[in-house]
């Protein structure tokens, strides 16, 4: 009886081995490791402010979500030129931060035998500056100073104004609706320019995290933003995703939808993975943390597989 039960146990063991060994073969089948790995992107790509950082003014982090992606896919070669800062131009054309030459043009990286791309980009195309994303921050911030009860971000980008004919208040063109609608365009001919460079690499482009909640309650006393502006940020933020999602679908790219996985953590949160104003953990103000890009880094090897 023993021995019966022993051969049985040998068995049961056996057949979990293969089983095992099968849906790892699978997994491995579905994700293969990539030849050639290139990085591509903005500060949120870059992993500006997490340790341990290099690359000069664009911020590069040891544990952004290329070099996390790279390691869990054991890539073959791997580069990340992401910069802080950069826009869709950026990708092409060298970057320039106050007429300091501080990064090449991104796609010197990607060569005929790339097959792994991930880009992160758009973000900085809502701003005027070399600064991009930052002057937005740095307006809706300084306008709450002097109206925290109001609507001074919104009022600003989407030209609110007070109508004596109606006796209300009403807005205008939304500038940063505009600048999200001219982006797409331009994005869309970045990721041809790619696709002819690499023609057999699989390109994702990866969306932005969940910044900021959709109701600005909890952001009182927590981030300097006026919490009536919160609602309208949340949606521009949305609407840029939107655009990358479709823009992604037109020219044959994946998109990486890392809204939905980082929801409940944003800057007004009590488990932030996006830091906010005052960062409790090493990042740049409103961008993710080491938390923040390993989320990212699973969505991007969610889509892969």
């Amino acid at each position: 009886m023993l021995r019966r039960a022993r051969n049985s146990l040998l068995l049961a063991s056996a057949a979990l081995g293969a089983a095992l060994a099968m849906t790892a073969t699978s997994a491995q089948a579905a994700t293969p490791a990539p030849h050639r790995y290139v990085a591509l992107g903005d500060s949120y790509a870059s992993g500006a402010g997490v340790p341990n950082q290099s690359a000069g003014l664009c911020l590069r982090s040891e544990r952004n979500y290329g070099h996390l992606v790279a390691a869990a896919l054991d890539a073959a070669a791997y580069r990340d030129v992401t910069c802080a800062a950069a826009k869709v131009t950026s990708i092409t054309r060298a970057q320039y931060d106050a007429f300091i030459r501080v990064n090449d043009p991104q796609i010197d990286a990607v060569t005929a035998d790339t097959d792994l791309i991930t880009l992160g980009i758009g973000g900085n195309d809502l701003g005027d500056s070399d600064i991009g994303i930052g002057d937005v921050i740095a307006t809706c911030i300084a306008g709450a100073v002097v109206n925290p009860l109001g609507t001074p971000c919104t009022d600003v980008y989407h030209h609110g104004h007070w109508d004596w004919s109606s006796w209300s208040w009403q807005y205008g063109a939304d500038d940063l609706a505009d600048r999200i609608e001219a982006t797409g365009p331009r994005l869309a001919a970045t990721l041809r320019t790619l696709r002819a460079k690499a023609p057999n690499a699989r390109i994702l482009l990866v969306g932005y995290p969940s910044v900021l909640p959709a109701d600005g309650a909890s952001c009182v006393l927590r981030q300097p933003l006026a919490p009536r502006d919160v609602p309208y940020l949340h949606a521009v933020l949305g609407r840029l995703n939107a655009m990358l999602k479709s823009t992604a679908a037109a020219v044959g790219a994946t998109y990486v939808d890392t809204a939905t996985p980082t929801r409940g953590h944003d800057v007004c949160s009590d488990d932030r993975w996006i830091e906010g104003a005052l960062p409790g953990s090493p990042a740049v103000p409103f961008h993710p943390n080491a938390t923040g890009e390993r989320i990212t880094a699973d969505a991007v090897l969610a889509a892969l597989r």
